[in-house]
């Protein structure tokens, strides 16, 4: 066995946090395992949890789209992961103490990928992932550098779903993005 498929076995088996409890399936992740490009989520869904797939449902069908856009899938050359790898009740944001017990998993990942750039999907990634105090609003389509790995963040596609009048803008980070997989990345894109 892999070191990839060896980290998803243990973390399938996760109980660290009380998350475990309410879970049907973790939401390990799903693409390309040496992806130069990693999109994080906060946390898997209702369609997520049921599936054990990562952005499955009605925000996941437009992410795909999204991708699409700059030439990127998860069949081919993107991996699309979660901040935490278990449901939180209501779709609620993740509690730091769920972030922290489930953070190891998704540093595990970044570090057997090695991607060239990470996608921030939402505010409570970018915290995460960018900085403490990015705003969304203000910073999406950003670039910063942390850990030697370029990082952006776009707003959540759930949130461009109940507001549409933020997908212009949108379009516009996704060709600043494309722009720079175009530069930095080895693959073909």
């Amino acid at each position: 066995m892999d070191q990839w498929e060896a980290l998803k076995a243990e973390c399938l088996q996760c109980r660290k946090c009380a998350l475990a409890d309410t879970r049907t399936n973790v939401v390990f992740g799903e693409g390309v395992k040496d992806a130069e490009v990693l999109c994080i989520g906060e946390g898997p869904g209702e369609q997520e949890d049921l599936t054990g797939r990562p952005f499955v449902g009605r925000a996941g069908k437009l992410l795909d789209d999204m991708l699409e856009i700059i030439d990127l899938s998860r069949e081919k050359n993107v991996y699309i992961g979660n901040m935490v790898k278990c449901r939180p009740p209501q779709n609620r944001d993740p509690l730091n103490i769920e972030q922290e017990a489930c953070e190891g998993w998704l540093t595990a990942q970044i570090e057997l990928m090695k991607p060239k750039i990470i996608i921030c999907l939402g505010r409570i990634a970018a915290m995460k992932y960018i900085k403490e105090d990015f705003k969304i609003t203000k910073e999406h389509g950003q670039w910063f550098e942390k850990d030697g790995i370029l990082r952006i963040a776009l707003f959540h596609p759930a949130a461009l779903l109940r507001d549409p009048r933020r997908k212009p803008e949108t379009f516009e980070d996704l060709k600043t993005i494309q722009a720079k997989i175009r530069e930095v990345c080895t693959h073909t894109y």
